[in-house]
């Protein structure tokens, strides 16, 4: 392990058995020698219970009682965290083979790096790829003009930003995300890597699908005295289309305009 940077993973998870052993499994199988894996259960009732426990010995530690909320039960595993890199991964989604050596290699190469993100596939319930959603380096400014150009499912970030903004705001349901890594930005800097570093699972029952109306009101309200005036949206938009094309993007460019240009949803 001499080198190699510890990583912390947190698992959230209530009643998702359907998908949480894939999930586990993303991390377990990495291979990635340095690493502190944590899981807090809500106190499931359809089985993921057995499942954590299958994987029991290969964590740094578990437990299944009810909480608070999705926010509530990642700050119980964040602090607990000694890595020196920490994500949360959600309990349906997974990450690609060869992403915590990747992150590795790259917290080597951004030393002053606080936060680095990857790409990410969004999946299916069966894990096939719908497509790929390709991020830039982020920025406080950036975050702001456009939203979440990030996703949690290949991001991580220095453990002692911690002791500097605190941890997730558990007042929010939705939006707690969108507000962390605000606030983690405003903090420190970004970087990225240009390679795919998990899989978000995209079904029926996935939180944005079911309470769509209230994450709109909580980002309006992480938003509120802070937004930037419009044209700095478009701005920061040129901006990512910009460094897109720098790492080759040309086809997925070219297909984010064809969808901007004829009102299909974009893909951030």
């Amino acid at each position: 392990m001499t080198g190699l940077p510890k990583i912390t993973v947190v698992t959230p998870s209530y009643n998702q058995a359907q998908f949480l052993d894939r999930t586990m499994r993303s991390v377990l199988e990495q291979g990635y020698p340095n690493l502190e894996y944590i899981v807090i259960d809500g106190g499931s009732t359809d089985g993921s219970q057995d499942i954590i426990a299958k994987h029991a010995r290969d964590l740094a530690w578990w437990v299944s009682e009810k909480d608070r909320g999705q926010s509530n039960a990642i700050n119980k595993g964040l602090k607990r965290a000694t890595g020196d890199w920490i994500a949360w991964q959600n309990s349906d989604d997974v990450y690609c083979p060869g992403a915590f050596a990747s992150l590795a290699r790259a917290a080597a190469r951004y030393s002053d790096a606080d936060l680095i993100i990857g790409n990410v596939n969004l999946i299916d319930a069966e894990d096939r790829v719908l497509r790929d959603l390709c991020y830039v380096t982020p920025t406080f400014n950036s975050m702001l003009a456009e939203g979440m150009i990030l996703t949690n499912q290949v991001a991580f970030w220095r453990r002692e930003l911690h002791d500097r903004i605190g941890w997730l705001d558990e007042s929010l349901t939705c939006a707690f995300d969108y507000d962390w890594f605000l606030r983690v930005l405003e903090a420190g800097h970004g970087a990225h890597v240009n390679a795919c570093w998990g899989g978000y699972r995209f079904h029926g029952e996935t939180k944005t699908s079911l309470i769509g109306d209230r994450c709109r009101a909580e980002r309006a309200k992480v938003l509120a005295g802070r937004g930037l005036p419009g044209w700095m949206g478009n701005l920061y938009r040129l901006r990512r289309m910009g460094l897109l094309a720098l790492q080759g993007h040309f086809g997925y460019i070219a297909r984010g305009l064809f969808q901007r240009t004829f009102g299909v949803e974009r893909e951030v």
